[in-house]
C-alpha cells in the first residue's frame, strides 16, 4: 500500500519561536512620506451592500455542496425524459429539480454539521464554513432543517407524495445511514451510503409516472455500482486525510491493488445494468452501442489502475479515473436522452 507520512511543515509564514530578528527587522522604520495621502474613493453604497450580502450568503451556499448537487441532478432529467418517452412538461421538470436539489442541499448541510470535527482535521475540508467558523453549528443545523422541510413540502404538494417519500428516504440514508452510522465504522461506507446518490433517478421517474418500474431500478443500479469506482480514487488521493480523521475508507485500510480490483468488479456490474436498459426500457441499438463503448472505456480505465497498483514503479494516476467517472455518467445520461428522441 502506498502510504507515506506527512512531511513536516515548511510554510515560510511560520517562524521559529524565540529566533533573533533579522537585520531588516532590526533596522529603523522609514519615515512616512510627507504630503497628503492619496485619495481612495469609498465604495458605492450598493456595492457595499452586495459585498456584505455575499459575505453572509456564500458560506451557506458552500455548505450545500453545489457541485455534488449538480452531479446528482445530471441523472434526474434523463430519467424523466425516459419515463415520459419524450420531453415532460417543463414546469414539472423545474419543480422536480428544485425539490430534489433542495433535499440534497439539506442533506449536505446536515452532513457538514455532523462532520465538522473531522472537517477541521482534513486538509481537503479545512476551509468549509463550519471548520473556519464562518457559520455556527446551530445556524447550519437550522438552515439544513429548513431546507429539508421546504424540499419535502414542495415535492409533496407540487410534484407528488411518492417523490416526496423517496426524497425523505434519500436524506435519511445520507444523514443517518452514511454520516452517522457507516462513515466512521466500515470500509464499505461509501458503497451502502452511496445509495442516497442513486435516489434522484427514482425521484425523477416517480415525478412523471407517480410510481416506479424496472427501468428506474436498473438506472439505480447503474449509479449504485458507479459510486465506488467514482469515489475511491478520490479517497486514494486523500488517504492521509481520511486516516488522520479516523475514517476507514477502503483505500486507507486496504492495498491499492485490492481497491482497484473491486473497482473493476463494480464497473462491470455497472455496465451490465446500463445494457439491460435496452430490452427493459425499450432503448434502441444506438444507445446500446454507446453504452457498451462508454462502459468498455471506463472499465478499462479501472483495469489500467489495477495494473498500475500492482507495479510500484508506475504512477497510480487515480484521479484520472475519478474524472473519467464523471465523464462516463454524463455521456451515458446524454445517450439516454438522445435515444428517446431518435425517429426510429
Amino acid at each position: 500500500m502506498r502510504l507515506t507520512t506527512p512531511a513536516p511543515s515548511d510554510d515560510p509564514r511560520l517562524g521559529a519561536v524565540g529566533a533573533d530578528p533579522s537585520p531588516d527587522e532590526r533596522a529603523p522604520l522609514p519615515h512616512p512620506p510627507v504630503g497628503p495621502l492619496p485619495h481612495r474613493p469609498a465604495p458605492a453604497h450598493g456595492e457595499g451592500l452586495r459585498a456584505r450580502a455575499r459575505a453572509v450568503v456564500a458560506p451557506y451556499v458552500a455548505l450545500t455542496k453545489p457541485r455534488v448537487i449538480e452531479l446528482l441532478l445530471v441523472t434526474t432529467v434523463p430519467t424523466m425524459v425516459l419515463a415520459a418517452d419524450g420531453m415532460p412538461p417543463l414546469g414539472l421538470v423545474a419543480a422536480t429539480l428544485f425539490g430534489g436539489g433542495t433535499a440534497a442541499a439539506s442533506a449536505n448541510v446536515l452532513n457538514c454539521v455532523l462532520d465538522r470535527d473531522i472537517d477541521v482535521v482534513m486538509h481537503r475540508t479545512q476551509r468549509r464554513p463550519l471548520a473556519t467558523g464562518q457559520v455556527t453549528a446551530r445556524a447550519a443545523a437550522i438552515f439544513g432543517a429548513v431546507l429539508g422541510v421546504l424540499a419535502l413540502s414542495w415535492l409533496w404538494f407540487v410534484v407528488n407524495p411518492v417523490s416526496a417519500l423517496l426524497a425523505a428516504v434519500a436524506m435519511l440514508i445520507y444523514v443517518v445511514g452514511y454520516t452517522m452510522i457507516l462513515k466512521r465504522r466500515t470500509p464499505q461506507n461509501i458503497v451502502w451510503g452511496g445509495a442516497a446518490g442513486c435516489m434522484p433517478v427514482l425521484i425523477g421517474w416517480s415525478s412523471v409516472t407517480g410510481g416506479l418500474a424496472w427501468a428506474p431500478v436498473l438506472l439505480f443500479g447503474v449509479v449504485f455500482f458507479w459510486t465506488p469506482p467514482h469515489y475511491w480514487p478520490l479517497s486514494m488521493k486523500f488517504r492521509r486525510d481520511y486516516a488522520a480523521a479516523g475514517v476507514p475508507m477502503l483505500p486507507v485500510v486496504a492495498e491499492d491493488s485490492k481497491v482497484a480490483g473491486e473497482m473493476v468488479a463494480y464497473a462491470v456490474a455497472m455496465v451490465v445494468c446500463s445494457l439491460l436498459l435496452v430490452p427493459v426500457a425499450g432503448l434502441s441499438w444506438v444507445y446500446g452501442l454507446v453504452a457498451a463503448g462508454l462502459g468498455g472505456w471506463f472499465t478499462w480505465s479501472c483495469i489500467d489502475l489495477l495494473r498500475r497498483a500492482r507495479d510500484p514503479r508506475r504512477p497510480l494516476k487515480a484521479m484520472s479515473v475519478f474524472h473519467g467517472s464523471i465523464t462516463y455518467l454524463t455521456l451515458l445520461s446524454v445517450a439516454i436522452v438522445a435515444d428517446v428522441f431518435l425517429p426510429f
